[in-house]
């Protein structure tokens, strides 16, 4: 099963335990469920960033616009600006957080052949849905 598919099942499994019970142990079990897999999404993106070889640490390079909904996820513009004199691929670990700066959702983005002295975006989606307010940070980028 898919980092994204199991994420999924967790959250509706989540969701069913709500559904069928109302007390504050099944509301606890489905936040624990939610968490694990939030924990499960930022540990698969870091294991993404991992797999990258001979990158250099370009998160000043990069930027992350507002998010907002796109159906039922969260996306945000991301911009990678290549600030060397050849063109650059880079790979970006962007997570989501709520208002309070609990981690809601981490996903990878390759934006890839940035021409010198330019930029250029791609969109990170969120693998859920995010409810409230939420930002989009840059965890960390690679320019390689």
């Amino acid at each position: 099963m898919t980092p994204t598919r199991r994420t999924t099942a967790i959250a509706l499994a989540a969701a069913a335990l709500l559904a069928l019970s109302g007390c504050d142990a099944a509301k606890d079990a489905a936040g624990d469920i939610v968490s694990s897999a939030t924990a499960a999404a930022a540990s698969a993106a870091e294991q993404k960033m991992n797999e990258v070889k001979d990158g250099v640490n370009a998160t000043g390079d990069v930027s992350a616009g507002t998010p907002t909904a796109d159906g039922d996820r969260t996306v945000a513009e991301i911009t990678a600006t290549n600030p060397k004199d050849k063109a650059a691929d880079y790979t970006v670990m962007v997570n989501f957080r709520d208002a309070d700066g609990n981690l809601l959702d981490a996903v990878v983005l390759n934006i890839d052949g940035v021409e010198p002295g330019k930029s250029k975006s791609g969109t990170a989606r969120s693998n859920r849905t995010l409810t409230g307010a939420t930002k989009a940070e840059i965890s960390q980028a690679l320019r390689h």
